[in-house]
C-alpha cells in the first residue's frame, strides 16, 4: 500500500486508523504495519482536526465544497449521536423509575 518510502495512501491511512480505534492500542497497529507510532498519532490527529485524513484541495471553489461535504458529514452524524443520547437517556430513566417501584411487576 506504500506509494513511496514515506507516503502513504489515503486508503491505507483511513484503514490504520479504523484499525486503532478498533483495537484501541496504536503501538500494536505500528508494530504490526512497521510504521512509527509518532506516525500513526500525526494522522489521527489530521483525522480529529479535518474529520479526514486527506488534505483539502488548494483551489478556492474546490476547498470550499470539500468543506461544506464535511460540514454536511459531520452535522449528519451529529444528528445521529444527539438521537442515539436522547434514547440511552430514556432508558435509563426507565430503568430509574423502575427501581424505585417498589414491585414493578
Amino acid at each position: 500500500m506504500r506509494v513511496t518510502k514515506n507516503q502513504y495512501s489515503d486508503e491505507f491511512k483511513e484503514q490504520i486508523i479504523k484499525e486503532c480505534q478498533e483495537t484501541g492500542n496504536v503501538a500494536l497497529v505500528a508494530r504490526r504495519h512497521e510504521i512509527a507510532t509518532t506516525t500513526i498519532h500525526t494522522w489521527l490527529k489530521k483525522q480529529r482536526q479535518r474529520g479526514s485524513v486527506k488534505p483539502l484541495p488548494k483551489a478556492k471553489e474546490e476547498r470550499y465544497k470539500a468543506m461544506e461535504k464535511q460540514l454536511k458529514e459531520v452535522s449528519t452524524e451529529n444528528d445521529r449521536l444527539k438521537r442515539l443520547l436522547a434514547e440511552k437517556e430514556l432508558q435509563l430513566a426507565i430503568l430509574k423509575d423502575l427501581m424505585n417501584c417498589k414491585n414493578p411487576r
